[in-house]
């Protein structure tokens, strides 16, 4: 430890910190811009100036090392006139736009140009312009004579996103930030680039002159998008939510927040909010008071549990509804006698079920991340899946910890990686398998009978080196491994890995409650979220979930939903499939309207309280679900609050669960690779994968949104005879679609990648199996 006097406060310091560490340990302010606690040192603002006992000159505190015994005087006459004339070349070409700017009320320059700044410009020459630049629908780039040059934004690409998408070209008074060769930025994680903007530079396109700083409302809340938790402010103005800002929480989301969580509230306010129940009448939906609704939805489901039997009933939910409204739903249907309740409907193998020693959870803290010296990610799309996570893994790989993957695409996680797979979906699991094998040779050790015929390759011999070197190690199944048909060997040969190598094992999670749900008993006893449309039923509830676009086989869903006698859909939102298909229709909150709990992928409870009102007669789900069970005459429907739902289930939030474990006993590992000539791989694309994001108009027009295509390598266009950047028809199961066709190397050979959750391939069968192509 370094001992360091800081406007006579003594500190200790570790060796290495810099003035800014040791100033911010004894609570001295030291102005500054460009220098970010999670960005590298650039040292190019000079506005951290201070003044160091011997040094001839002021110093930057951001860019100077600690000595032991060094003196420093952060406001003493020079280094204040230093900073104050560092603030005066920087107005010089500002444009002064104060009363316009999109940033007044919360910029930083503004902020220390009230202390640092003089109250009248020496400079009379012409002032510097900055042509705008059109960078895509969510960054603005209109005002870009406002840029001081920190370099926070191109850092940030650099180090945190993964990709360098802006950089400063030409030099001194002609120096701009720009994209290279006029692209737009579409890293997932580019809005922080306007929450890191010192100035009124980069700002918010969709939020752009609608509101002030000050008019705003600021209330916490948790994202709904993905199983991380990340906690958010939401801005309200009006009853409005007017924008959406990162909350920190080192512990969960660092500072950051992905474009998802901070955009999707669009949503809230789009045309097509469903604002009163609905009731099918004479083959065409009414608009009716909640009483009328209620009781029609009451009646119609003891009649089908009367004539049919309670399993003729099944209750599906999106695994983003909150923790009461999931433990409901389930009671609900349990009441009725159905045990066909569920909330992952993107899932396929549900052969560990009843074999879970606990509920699946992430296996370790987020925060405990950045400790392990190696990981290995099966079956996800990283980037587009869990864009903080991702994060976290790109923040190992640039500190030396050796992370792997392994899956069924090829899309690049921008991580340095230590070893990569890219396999068919049927061999996905080999490729698992043949890692395990490679560790129990490299040990000396047997392993499971099943894996006798294995044969690890150089790759897999890499990944299980990792893992076997000294330190922490972790295995972890994404969303592919968990939808995969074999999803229960990958789960069973995930823990042989972990049990070999000493490696923790953990889901990742595809959606908020992906941990809740299990906690809230929203699992079926018969009949589950893939078989309920196997076996088409009489009746069907729907909690947030659009079938056609939300279930692993669509077209199977939607032909199951089209032959039940009744349909309720409980939803913020409806679309011409709801309006076609359902027979009743609930609107109810969205996430930031309603109070409720989410338990994240680690075990986080989190609860929140709604920040706006809602829109119409919409009602918080839980409550609708509360009154639908006291109308049935069921117990245990009589809770006064969300809180009391949710004392029912877990404890208080800012704990963590208990009963998590990813432990499963008496599945089989089964190693039978099924004989297709082309297979589908189906990806989320991230701005698909919910009804938020689907409707927030900005993330629409993003390069993430575009429509599906079939993306396919050049040699297996070859081997099928088709012609490059033709159109082909695609046939799946009993529904076809024609897509345009766009040749990626990266996909394995005898696959097609066609994403899911979209409207032009809902009628497509399951996400992974045997396809057809052809010219269309």
């Amino acid at each position: 430890m370094l001992e360091i006097e800081i406007d006579g406060k003594q500190t200790q310091v570790p060796a290495g910190s810099t003035i800014m560490d040791a100033a911010q340990l004894v609570g001295a302010y030291i102005p500054h811009f460009c220098y970010h606690k999670k960005l590298s040192i650039s040292a190019n603002c000079r506005m951290c100036l201070v003044q160091v006992e011997k040094a001839p000159k002021p110093l930057p505190a951001c860019a100077t090392p600690v000595t032991n015994g060094m003196k420093v005087f952060t406001h003493s006459e020079l280094a204040v006139n230093a900073q104050k004339g560092v603030m005066e070349f920087l107005l010089i070409n500002h444009p002064l736009d104060c009363p316009i700017c999109d940033q007044g009320g919360e910029c930083q320059l503004q902020d220390l140009a009230v202390g640092y700044g003089g109250s009248e410009a020496r400079y009379r020459e012409d002032k510097r312009v900055v042509f705008q630049k059109n960078v895509g629908p969510l960054i603005s780039m209109q005002e870009m004579s406002r840029c001081i040059h920190c370099t926070r934004c191109v850092r940030f690409g650099q180090e945190i996103a993964g990709v360098m998408e802006l950089g400063m070209a030409n030099r001194n008074m002609h120096s701009e930030i720009q994209t290279f060769v006029g692209r737009t930025v579409d890293s997932e994680l580019s809005g922080n680039m306007i929450d890191l903007c010192p100035v009124g530079a980069l700002t918010s396109k969709p939020f752009r002159y609608k509101a002030r700083s000050w008019e705003l409302s600021r209330r916490k809340s948790v994202s709904p998008h993905d199983s991380l938790g990340t906690n958010l402010y939401v801005q309200v103005k009006n009853n409005r939510v007017m924008r959406v800002l990162p909350r920190e929480n080192e512990d969960v989301n660092e500072c950051w927040i992905s474009d998802r969580d901070r955009f999707s509230y669009e949503a809230l306010n789009c045309s097509d909010r469903l604002l009163k129940p609905m009731v099918r009448v004479d083959g065409s939906l009414r608009e009716v008071d909640w009483s009328v609704a209620l009781d029609y939805v009451a009646h119609g489901l003891k009649d089908v549990a009367r004539t049919h039997g309670g399993n003729a009933i099944a209750s599906l939910a999106s695994p983003s509804s909150t923790l009461e409204e999931l433990y409901l739903l389930q009671k609900l249907t349990r009441g009725l006698g159905s045990g066909c309740v569920d909330f992952r409907p993107r899932r396929r193998d549900f052969a560990t079920d009843a074999k879970m020693v606990g509920a699946p959870w992430l296996g370790l803290r987020l925060s405990e991340i950045k400790e392990l010296d190696a990981a290995v990610v099966v079956g996800s799309v990283l980037r587009k899946d869990h864009p903080l996570f991702a994060q976290r893994l790109r923040q190992l790989a640039r500190k030396s910890g050796k992370v792997s993957l392994i899956s069924v695409t090829g899309d690049d996680p921008l991580i340095n990686l230590n070893a990569r797979i890219t396999v068919a979906p049927s061999q996905l699991p080999f490729a698992l398998a043949a890692v395990v094998k490679a560790v129990a040779a490299l040990k000396g050790i047997e392993t499971l009978d099943e894996l006798e015929n294995v044969q690890p390759d150089a790759a897999s011999v890499s990944i299980a080196e990792s893992l076997l070197a000294d330190g922490k190690k972790a295995v972890f199944l994404g969303n592919l491994a968990e939808q995969h048909p074999s999803a229960s060997t990958i789960h069973v040969l995930a823990n042989e890995l972990g049990r070999l190598s000493g490696a923790v094992v953990g889901f990742i999670g595809e959606g908020a409650n992906c941990v809740g749900g299990h906690l809230a008993g929203a699992l079926p006893s018969s009949g589950n979220a893939y078989d309920m449309f196997v076996e088409p039923r009489k009746a069907y509830i729907l909690l947030g979930v659009e079938p056609e676009l939300d279930c692993h086989n669509p077209g199977m869903a939607s032909a199951a939903l089209k032959q039940a006698s009744l349909v309720v859909m409980l939803t913020p939102f409806k679309s011409q499939a709801m309006l076609d298909t359902a027979d009743v229709l609930l609107p109810v909150a969205a996430f930031t309207e309603t109070s409720g709990t989410f338990v994240s992928a680690e075990g986080r409870i989190q609860s929140v309280a709604g920040v706006c009102q809602t829109p119409g007669d919409a009602r918080p789900a839980w409550k609708v679900l509360r009154v639908l069970g006291n109308l049935l005459d069921f117990g245990g429907f009589d809770q006064e609050s969300s809180e009391a739902v949710r004392n029912e289930i877990v404890g208080n939030p800012g704990e963590f669960a208990g009963g998590l474990d990813n432990s499963v006993a008496g599945v089989s590992v089964r190693l039978e690779a099924a004989q297709m000539d082309l297979q589908r791989i189906s990806d989320v694309p991230i701005y698909f994968a919910d009804s938020l994001v689907r409707r927030a108009n900005s993330l629409q027009e993003t390069r993430d949104s575009v429509s599906p295509t079939a993306r396919v390598s050049a040699g297996t266009l070859k081997s099928l005879g088709i012609a490059d950047s033709s159109l082909t028809r695609v046939v799946q199961s009993s529904g076809e679609t024609v897509l345009s066709i766009a040749v990626d190397n990266a996909v394995p050979f005898g696959c097609v990648q066609i994403s899911a959750a979209h409207a032009s391939t809902s009628m497509l069968g399951d996400m992974f199996g045997a396809i057809k192509m052809e010219s269309a």
